[in-house]
This record gives structure tokens, C-alpha cells and sequence, in this order.
């Protein structure tokens, strides 16, 4: 919003009906004491729409003109792309080496590993970077799969550019390694960005992640934390409909699954703390 603008007034009653028809929709759920946050996110689209009421705005959501494209802007306005290279780093070196290292003396085909709210990128790159520190590349075959459902935060993740917030806990050793200064921030390594294919997906629609969900490996990382518990119970089941066994869920620290019923048993593997796929839901992968 502009210096000096409010938010427009968000009556209870619509943001009941508009709170959930986006978490139906995108899956961010705001509890009834963030209707103000909502409001404030918001309130600069319906300015750029000419709208004067948040009643107007749901009508817009629903029934259009022009639906597709303004939940695309909604998704952007709404998306939390505060991440970092090299966060959250012993499930990172769990990966590394013990998964990843199993799974190629198993003889289990390619690693593929999911990333699967990859926001602006800085996730996956940090996958990429640690198994390239450890040779990896050179020998095994290794996907890596990255998706977010913003528009703009995957344009920025295509693009490669990096401000300094983002090193805030990267070593410099690797920062000189793997990114060149550039007008405007650090351009990553176009030879590690190779390695990421980036696609858009919405986690709460099972045709758009059911080939992303066939990984062994998903890292779903601090985005559980803006959805219901009702809504992890939902996505949490569509990743394990997919995923082979053995299969790993990697959430963040602040994230569990302790109120949604789930075919995932949480277990300290490599000193980090992962959601692995119980063996008697093998057969309903």
C-alpha cells in the first residue's frame, strides 16, 4: 500500500466467506484473529481493481471476469518468500550423507528430490550446492524438482539473482564458489541452476504434484505453518499416495504433523528429525 493508505474495512462475515475460499483454493488459512493481516495484504489489489469492498473482491474471486489471472496476483500478494541459502542444514546433511548415499547402494534408480514450496529458489540451489560439495553429481543420477504456486516468486527463482539477505548463512568460501556479482545482486552458477527444473504447482491439487510426489525425497519446508490442520491431513495424504517406500518428508523445525493422522512415523536419522513412510503403507503407494 501507498505511505498514509489504511486497509479497507474486511467485515467479519466476508472474511469468513473470503478466508475460506482461499484456503480451499491456495491452502493459507487466516485464523480469525489475523483478519487484520488479511485485510492489509490485500487491500492494495482492490485498489489497482477499482474495488471498493472486500465483498466485491470475493464476487471477483468466484465468479470472474478475469478469476485466473487475480488469483495468480492473490497467490503473489499472499506468498512468504522470507528463506535463505544454507537454512535448516542438518536435514540438508542428513540428505547428503546418509539418504542419498542409501539409496544409491540400494541400487533405487535415480534421486529424485522434491522441493516442494521452493519459494524464490534459495532451497533447492542449497540441495544442489551440498551435494555438489560432495561429488554427488559426478556419480549418481540425481533430479531435483522444484515448485512453489507464485508466479513471481518462481520468476525470481528462474532468473538467479540473489540479494544479500539471502547469504545472511551461506559461508563465503561457497557464496565465491557458486555465484558471480551482478548489477542488482549474485547471480547463481548457470551450471547449478541447471540441475533444478522449476514448476509451478499447487499443493493442494493432486493432479498438479502427483509426478512431484513419486520422490523419495520431499523437502516441504515451513509452509505447513499458514495451512489448517485439516488441509496438511489432505496434502500430507496426496504425498504419500505417491511416494515410494522407503519415502522421506522433510518439514520445517517448527512443523510437525502430530494432529494430522498420516501414513509418516517421525524418526532422527543423521541427526536431523524426518517424517519417513511407514512399511504398511507400501501398499497403497
Amino acid at each position: 500500500m501507498a505511505v498514509g493508505e489504511n486497509p479497507i474495512e474486511l467485515p467479519v462475515g466476508v472474511f469468513m466467506i473470503l478466508r475460506d475460499i482461499i484456503r480451499d483454493r491456495i491452502g493459507v488459512f487466516f485464523e480469525d484473529s489475523n483478519r487484520d493481516l488479511l485485510a492489509s495484504k490485500l487491500s492494495e489489489r482492490l485498489r489497482s481493481l477499482g474495488l471498493r469492498s472486500f465483498l466485491d473482491y470475493f464476487y471477483l474471486l468466484k465468479y470472474g471476469p478475469g478469476t485466473d489471472e487475480e488469483w495468480d496476483c492473490l497467490t503473489d500478494a499472499l506468498s512468504v518468500q522470507e528463506t535463505y541459502f544454507w537454512r535448516e542444514m542438518n536435514q540438508i546433511r542428513a540428505l547428503v550423507d546418509v539418504f542419498v548415499p542409501r539409496h544409491v547402494a540400494a541400487g533405487r534408480g535415480p534421486v529424485r528430490i522434491w522441493s516442494a514450496a521452493c519459494a524464490t529458489g534459495e532451497e533447492p540451489l542449497t540441495i544442489a550446492m551440498a551435494l555438489a560439495e560432495d561429488g554427488w553429481f559426478d556419480r549418481a543420477d540425481i533430479e531435483i524438482w522444484a515448485s512453489d504456486t507464485s508466479p513471481a516468486a518462481l520468476e525470481k527463482a528462474n532468473r538467479g539473482i540473489y540479494r544479500e539477505r539471502s547469504f545472511r548463512a551461506l559461508p563465503l568460501s561457497l557464496r565465491e564458489r557458486y555465484f558471480t556479482a551482478v548489477d542488482g545482486g549474485w547471480r547463481v552458477d548457470p551450471r547449478l541452476l541447471s540441475r533444478i527444473r522449476y514448476s509451478r504447482a499447487n499443493l493442494l491439487d493432486s493432479a498438479e504434484t502427483r509426478n512431484f510426489a513419486t520422490a523419495p525425497f520431499v523437502f516441504c519446508r515451513n509452509v505447513f505453518i499458514y495451512f489448517s490442520a485439516q488441509t496438511v491431513t489432505r496434502v500430507v495424504s496426496q504425498f504419500a499416495e505417491r511416494m515410494p517406500y522407503p519415502g522421506y518428508l522433510f518439514l520445517g523445525v517448527s512443523e510437525s504433523l502430530f494432529r494430522a493422522k498420516t501414513a509418516f512415523e517421525l524418526e532422527e536419522i543423521g541427526g536431523a528429525f524426518v517424517y519417513a513412510k511407514r512399511a504398511a503403507s507400501l501398499g497403497e503407494s
